[in-house]
């Protein structure tokens, strides 16, 4: 796929697939409203760490959507994926860089709004997701990419980040 289309179908995926999971279902779960369910004391620190934690997915986030146009000439969606193995930025220092930055995201949100509903959110939310990429994901990534992937897969884990990046 060309850059350009990948770019304008990745924006668009992005609105859509994160804007609903770590956005809007937040959003209907929390209205927005902060509950302080700890003492003052512990809340300011936490929310500063969730707020920490909702920049830093998001940057994240995006930063894994612009390697996929730019790296792997493809959008993050299965049926436009890229033609290349994506393994820079942070997909350096993990294989799911996406799913953790939206996993992130949500959990720096429930500290930020002091709502577990979301931390059970991300809980539920991470069954489908692990199946989706242990189901199709991986051996889809396998199959494509072979070899590669496997050196990949054998280097950077896939759910929490190594701190020194993977050099292929």
């Amino acid at each position: 796929m060309r850059r350009t289309p990948a770019a304008v179908v990745s924006a668009v995926f992005f609105a859509v697939a994160p804007g609903i999971v770590a956005v809007l279902v937040p959003y209907w779960i929390t209205g927005w409203r902060m509950l302080d369910p700890l003492h003052v004391a512990v809340m300011v620190p936490l929310r500063l760490l969730g707020a920490l934690l909702v920049l830093g997915g998001l940057a994240v986030l995006v930063n894994a959507f612009v390697r996929f146009v730019v790296e792997g000439f493809g959008t993050p969606i299965p049926v436009a994926a890229p033609d290349r193995l994506v393994v820079g930025g942070f997909y350096r220092h993990v294989r799911n860089p996406m799913y953790v930055a939206i996993f992130a995201t949500v959990i720096g949100q429930a500290m930020v709004f002091g709502n577990p509903w979301l931390l059970l959110y991300v809980a539920v939310m991470a069954i489908p997701v692990y199946a989706f990429v242990r189901c199709y994901e991986e051996p889809h990534l396998r199959r494509t990419f072979g070899a590669d992937y496997d050196d990949y897969r054998a280097h950077v884990p896939g759910w929490w980040p190594r701190l020194h990046p993977y050099r292929s």
